[in-house]
């Protein structure tokens, strides 16, 4: 996905002196690309678990089998690839857990020990 022009500039050429550089999915570590999809679940997970509001509990966004989904993506991608992660690893960890115990207690009935979401994965989050 290279080009030399931007819908602004449809020739090519640049006026102000200024290239907008444009990184092609290649050219992205790996590292980096499984980094940024883990943030994006997380993002997701806490909006779904009503995170972004004073009281979750009366969140628009609660919604607790999406959240479930989520969090069960981000454990399986985390899991699949923390040898890969390098530094990153412990505080996508850290984050992940802080979901899985958010989501069991946003639930009015909570998972047994190791069957929330993404713990067959990760094995059970206390």
């Amino acid at each position: 996905m290279t080009s030399s022009s931007t819908p602004a500039d449809p020739a090519g050429s640049d006026p102000t002196g200024i290239e907008q550089e444009v990184r092609e999915l290649a050219e992205v570590p790996a590292v980096e690309v499984i980094s940024r999809a883990a943030v994006m679940l997380m993002s997701s997970a806490a909006e779904k678990l009503g995170l972004s509001e004073p009281d979750p509990a009366e969140s628009p966004y609660l919604d607790l089998d999406e959240a479930r989904r989520v969090i069960t993506a981000l454990a399986g991608l985390v899991t699949a690839s923390v040898e890969y992660l390098g530094p990153h690893a412990g505080p996508i960890r850290d984050g992940l857990q802080a979901l899985q115990r958010a989501f069991r207690e946003a639930s009015a009935h909570p998972d047994e020990p190791g069957l929330g979401p993404g713990e067959k994965y990760t094995g059970p989050v206390h």
